[in-house]
């Protein structure tokens, strides 16, 4: 079976006891979990002796785990076993150790794919370890606020009314991404000062394909505009959005975060849940300013063009 390993670590200001309490104690996790901040209806049940937990749910699976041994402040390993949507087993660990005057958590995982899937190892060692980021950013905002900083609405479906509009189309790491569309935003809204018509309160990222084997993305940020500019730079483009139905969920709380939704809305598609209509990609709109707004109020809606 091909093996499956992933390791990830996270800087936390908070100390090391505090941080080992969290990992440690099963009934937190549903506070800070990649997986069930996706799927609130899913079914958990904690043991009484808190060493083990199972869970259900239409997006998440089912499974299992438990505390297989634990050194105070230091370490804890798990005993994992997926049920749905195939059976796998998988050994995990958390190792806390003080650094910078907070904790170095690292999280890793022993896992392998079943046979036939094979040909997916390098896609879903990337998928497990998007959602390992994804996990130690919310635990982060649990052990140094109390809470997470992200928040999933689902608004459903709803008409987009279409637009022609202004852009920058890119492709660039995804690490790299929020700087790189940040310049890109700037250098659009300077421009479209100029341009009649051009609604920067509307703009959109429309990501066109993203590789995280390669951890590579392509996206155009674009600005609304019902006039196009016949000398447009070299350096922006002219597109158009048609009229189309859409399927939105709702994020709330920093730009870092933003994955959890787009991790839903995907997750969602897979599971036919929502029926996705071929030839425009999936798009952000905004629901509030980064310049004036506290970042754990931002509001983001991610859209999925549905049949």
């Amino acid at each position: 079976m091909p093996k499956m390993q992933i390791v990830k670590t996270k800087h936390i200001n908070a100390p090391v006891s505090k941080v080992y309490e969290i990992v440690h104690d099963m009934s937190s996790w549903s506070k800070w979990s990649p997986w069930l901040i996706m799927d609130p209806d899913a079914i958990v049940e904690v043991a009484e002796d808190n060493r083990s937990y199972s869970w259900e749910g239409n997006r998440v699976g089912s499974g299992h785990m438990s505390i297989l041994e634990e050194t105070p402040n230091k370490s804890v390993d798990y005993d994992l076993t997926f049920l749905k949507p195939w059976k796998s087993k998988a050994k995990v660990r958390f190792e806390t150790k003080e650094k910078d005057g907070g904790t170095e958590v690292s999280w890793h995982m022993d896992s392998s794919l079943p046979w036939f899937m094979f040909w997916m190892k390098k896609m879903m060692v990337a998928f497990v370890g998007q959602d390992y980021d994804r996990g130690l950013s919310l635990l982060k905002d649990f052990a140094e606020d109390g809470e997470i900083h992200s928040k999933l609405n689902w608004l459903g479906e709803r008409q987009f009314p279409g637009c022609d509009y202004i852009g920058i189309s890119r492709t660039c790491s995804i690490d790299e991404m929020g700087v790189v569309m940040k310049s890109d935003f700037e250098n659009l809204m300077e421009y479209a000062k100029g341009v009649e018509g051009a609604d920067v309160t509307k703009s959109f990222s429309m990501y066109h394909k993203f590789d995280f084997v390669k951890n590579m993305a392509k996206y155009t940020a674009g600005i609304p505009s019902p006039t196009i500019p016949s000398d447009l730079p070299s350096e922006f483009k002219a597109g158009n959005i048609p009229p189309t139905k859409i399927y939105t969920v709702e994020h709330i709380g920093p730009y870092a975060h933003l994955g959890n939704a787009w991790t839903t809305i995907y997750t969602m598609h897979r599971n036919k849940e929502i029926k996705g209509r071929k030839g425009i990609h999936p798009f952000e709109t905004y629901g509030n300013s980064p310049a004036d707004t506290d970042p754990n109020d931002l509001i983001t809606h991610i859209n999925f063009a549905v049949k």
